[in-house]
């Protein structure tokens, strides 16, 4: 309706080209405001981010509806009711959905040689169905990765983590977690005592 009578009205205003702003022709004001702002996580979010600092996983779980939230919450968002137990679940989980992106978030090109961002909604063991986690993989080629993969988190050091989703690196597949894992300094195997002689 508004537009019906609209139709045939000529609004206010007029075309200004461009040379107008550079012969000062139209006035204007340049202004960049500083915004100050706080920002509360809230109780889910900060437990949620507090344990990646921490190198963990936290979830939520609803006792009434018997489901594993993750990332962590305040409330369950299904009979609404409050969230008051935390469980730390694994940092494993399957590949929902992925992408291959040749371009870097800026949407800038990628320069010849450059690897493919690789995002990747993952399902973390531990947590219910569908509880997915959008992050990055890596350690895989584009065309090895599946549907349905098992991957791995990898962790900053502890010393460089701040409680924030980039604590976790990237996630890896399994098989390669398990390459690096053969690859790290083997710990020095016990002595066994020396059984005394009768």
């Amino acid at each position: 309706m508004i537009r019906d009578a609209l139709k045939d009205k000529k609004l206010g205003g007029a075309n200004v080209k461009e040379e107008a702003f550079a012969k000062d022709k139209v006035l204007y004001y340049h202004f960049e405001p500083t915004l100050e702002y706080a920002w509360d996580n809230g109780v889910g979010i900060g437990i949620y981010l507090s344990g990646l600092k921490e190198g963990k996983l936290i979830a939520s779980h609803c006792r009434k509806c018997k489901r594993t939230m993750l990332p962590a919450r305040a409330f369950c968002e299904l009979c609404y009711r409050p969230t008051d137990e935390w469980v730390q679940v694994r940092d494993t989980g399957t590949v929902e959905t992925f992408s291959v992106a040749r371009i870097h978030f800026d949407a800038s090109r990628l320069k010849p040689g450059e690897k493919p961002t690789l995002p990747a909604v993952i399902s973390i063991d531990g947590a219910d169905a569908k509880m997915g986690i959008l992050h990055l993989l890596d350690e895989v080629e584009p065309e090895d990765i599946y549907i349905g993969m098992k991957v791995q988190a990898v962790w900053r050091p502890a010393e460089e983590r701040e409680g924030d989703i980039r604590d976790i690196m990237y996630f890896r597949p399994v098989k390669a977690a398990a390459k690096a894992a053969k690859k790290a300094p083997a710990k020095a195997p016990a002595k066994k005592a020396k059984k005394a002689k009768k």
